[in-house]
């Protein structure tokens, strides 16, 4: 149980969306924090039998945008310290130790985790990070109070306002996908969301010549300069990926706002 007035404690907190398959393999290695935080969004399977058994606290709700619930999880949490993890993720025996250890000399208020990615089981090295289809690190432990998650449904952006200290050497274990398919699926998905923050915030207006520039310099980047061609077939799906999501995103996004420009379009004819 956690004790907020020590500096040194530590608060997991996984959010959790329909994860029963995967869920137990990472609230398991979460054992060494001084409490854990479960939140679930919209969970319909087995995931809140699974977090009752490991998690001092069960939050469950509903929310459309993924930095509210990220936040909520945040102010849930009693300790000083904060290690945010994904249910795909694992944080190993090594892992752990570093943690406690940077945790109890800390001399700064946020610290980047690297991330070693699986697809299936195996490690994939090249093209991950730096888009937002991937990472290769994220802020991942920090004080409480310094970081805050932006209102957007999908890879909301970060207000970080504390010291940032060097990044932690042994790495997150994130276990991506398990096929081919589920990392498409997890394109339409993400491309879906994306489209409707760009609608709500009117950024609908790049053409799609722009957007296919866009596409091939991304793609370009991840699979050239990243790397992604030591991976062979699954090197060029992340760059494929990683470059379709900001198109499909665009296309979505103009597809969605068009009956909302056809609904202004009728209510100024009938006013006139």
């Amino acid at each position: 149980m956690s004790d907020a007035s020590n500096p040194h404690q530590l608060s997991a907190l996984v959010v959790v969306h329909n994860e029963e398959e995967i869920l137990d393999d990472c609230l398991k290695r979460l054992a060494f924090a001084d409490e854990l935080v479960v939140v679930l969004d919209r969970c319909t399977d087995g995931s809140k039998a699974i977090a009752d058994v490991y998690a001092d606290q069960v939050i469950e709700g509903a929310w459309e945008i993924e930095g509210d619930r990220r936040n909520l999880g945040i102010d849930a949490c009693r300790c000083e310290w904060i290690l945010e993890a994904d249910a795909d993720e694992w944080i190993n025996e090594e892992l752990a130790a570093e943690i406690k250890d940077t945790i109890n000399g800390a001399e700064h208020d946020i610290y980047d985790l690297p991330v070693r990615n699986f697809v299936g089981g195996v490690h994939v090295e090249h093209g991950w990070g730096g888009g937002s289809f991937g990472k290769n690190s994220y802020l991942g432990l920090y004080r409480k109070g310094v970081k805050q998650w932006g209102s957007s449904r999908v890879h909301p952006h970060l207000t970080v306002n504390g010291a940032r200290g060097p990044d932690l050497k042994n790495p997150v274990l994130h276990h991506v996908d398990r096929n081919i398919s589920d990392m498409l699926g997890r394109l339409d998905w993400y491309t879906s969301a994306r489209a409707r923050d760009l609608v709500d915030a009117g950024e609908t207006g790049a053409g799609l010549g722009t957007m296919f520039r866009k596409f091939l310099s991304r793609f370009w980047k991840i699979y050239v300069v990243r790397g992604g061609w030591r991976e062979k077939h699954m090197g060029f799906m992340i760059a494929i990926c990683g470059a379709l999501y900001p198109l499909i995103a665009h296309i979505k996004a103009v597809e969605d706002e068009m009956p909302l420009r056809r609904r202004d379009q009728d209510n100024g004819a009938a006013e006139e």
